[in-house]
């Protein structure tokens, strides 16, 4: 029999999400509704001129597994770039495929770990990944101007 799939952790993390507000001033933002379960995530970025990310919004409208892979993102998001978030978010999607064998090793990504099974959900867990790559691609086109 498989793990449950909304575990005491996953459920942990969904009520703790950092960044939950949206930004007054950001360099971009991005809002993005999966196709597959309706989830909607915006995010919004301050990036510095090295192109680390400085400060984050975020409004998270998805199941437990969504505001938990946000809550991850949103703990471990600061200081990286858009490279370091494309990574992140590749490496966790080639696990859902089975590709690789972690999630990677962000903290508590490994909490993720029961949803391999549930392809059903595994646009609502990456979508917060997705909204974040795009608010920084909005924050340079706004940028380049």
């Amino acid at each position: 029999m498989s793990e449950p799939l909304y575990t005491r952790d996953i459920l942990r993390l969904a009520v703790s999400i950092p960044h939950q507000q949206r930004l007054e001033n950001p360099d971009g933002s991005a809002e993005l509704r999966s196709r597959t379960c309706g989830s909607v995530v915006a995010a919004d970025v301050i990036i510095a001129d090295d192109g680390a990310l400085v400060d984050l919004g975020m409004s998270i409208s998805a199941c437990a597994l969504g505001q938990a892979s946000a809550s991850i993102l949103g703990s471990e998001a600061i200081g990286r770039t858009v490279a370091d978030i494309v990574e992140v978010r590749s490496g966790l999607e080639e696990f859902f495929s089975g590709k690789v064998e972690s999630p990677g090793d962000w903290q508590n990504m490994d909490k993720l770990i029961a949803a391999r099974d549930h392809q059903g959900r595994h646009a609502a867990i990456l979508l917060p990944y997705d909204a974040l790559i795009a608010a920084f691609a909005n924050a340079a086109k706004r940028k380049a101007g």
